[in-house]
């Protein structure tokens, strides 16, 4: 007597057509997956291209010197009424005050009127950014063109040989950021996307934080001694690196500690898709629309990005707000970790790619 012959999968699958070899190939979180995937692609394109097709210059802060205190108010006025509004301009007492005013980071330039000369002087800094020296450049001579005055221009801190129009700080940061949001990630691949209990959370954070060390060490001796890019002390530098890596990591595991893989999205869609385009990198804040130009400061690649530039041009002036922005993300992020740790306490986490955790 003939012994029937078991079924599979795949002939259950080809029995039903075609359809249920999709369904069978295919799971419903798998598609709800590729479907995030491609919103996340879509929010990639629409944030760049937003942020990059049509730089403007808005409201650029701009010291105004002259020998006179009224000549450089007028001066200041007739620049604020410039339309569009591409300036901030403010009168200052003399020609070091608007110096110091651009060390500082309090202004990104400086216009010096000397009614004596048939030119003015604008003092800019193309350590802060390429474009936005050209900018200032760009809006000034016309302004001074059409008021019959020639313009020359002196770069008070210059960008550094190997750093082309002042990027290098921008790509540093982008490297660090990657590396934080990696390493969280890989933490999530290995042991599950939430960490099943607060020591394993600490664990977790401690590995970080090595992690951080590390990178922000070898990201400051590469982009400084190595190549040469990037002036500035190394061991502020390192400082800097070791807060970016470690802020973005926690935050990637805070919100798999909220969301479990799709944290890793969410992180991405902050830091890559809303945090890179609005750094100030290829164009400084005052160059980028307004929306972008609001949460650049507030995001851990923003606030990376104008420290840097602040530690390699400027002697670290203004770097304390962006480094306090940097801190608050780390705190948040390890806060909320350890926080979803304990009311999952006792509860394991099934690691990436073995359903859902």
């Amino acid at each position: 007597m003939t012994q029937p012959t078991p079924r599979t999968d795949t002939d259950a699958a080809a029995s039903g057509g075609f359809l249920a070899e999709i369904k069978d190939a295919v799971t419903t979180r798998a598609a709800v997956l590729v479907l995030g995937v491609l919103a996340l692609q879509l929010a990639f394109i629409t944030s760049y291209i937003g942020a990059f097709h049509h730089p403007r210059p808005r409201e650029i802060p701009l010291a105004v010197a002259a020998p006179a205190q009224p000549l450089a108010a007028r001066t200041a006025e007739r620049l604020a009424a410039l339309p569009g509004k591409p300036l901030d301009p403010r009168a200052v007492a003399d020609e070091a005050t608007a110096l110091a005013r651009i060390r500082n980071r309090e202004a990104d330039g400086a216009l010096i009127v000397d009614p004596a000369r048939p030119d003015d002087r604008l003092l800019v800094a193309s350590g802060a950014g390429a474009s936005l020296s050209q900018a200032l450049e760009q809006v000034i001579g016309l302004a001074e063109k059409s008021q019959g005055r020639e313009l020359a221009v002196v770069d008070v801190a210059p960008a550094d040989q190997g750093d082309s129009r002042g990027l290098s700080s921008f790509y540093l940061v982008v490297g660090w950021c990657v590396g934080g949001y990696l390493c969280a990630a890989i933490l999530a691949i290995s042991a599950g996307a939430r960490p099943a209990n607060v020591h394993r959370a600490v664990i977790r954070l401690g590995a970080l934080l090595l992690y951080a060390i590390a990178a922000g060490l070898l990201g400051a001796v590469i982009a400084g001694p190595v190549l040469g890019a990037l002036p500035g002390p190394v061991p502020a530098l390192w400082g800097l690196g070791t807060l970016v890596v470690f802020a973005v990591g926690a935050l990637t595991l805070a919100l798999q500690g909220l969301a479990g893989v799709v944290g890793i999205g969410l992180a991405i869609l902050l830091v890559v898709v809303f945090g890179n385009p609005s750094a100030g990198g290829a164009y400084p804040y005052p160059l980028l629309p307004p929306f972008w130009r609001a949460i650049g400061p507030a995001m851990p690649p923003g606030a990376g990005t104008y420290a840097a530039r602040s530690l390699a041009y400027f002697r670290g002036n203004g770097a304390a707000g962006p480094m306090l922005v940097l801190s608050a993300w780390a705190v948040a992020g390890a806060a909320v970790t350890l926080a979803c740790a304990v009311v999952r306490r006792g509860r394991p986490g099934a690691a990436v790619g073995s359903g859902p955790s």
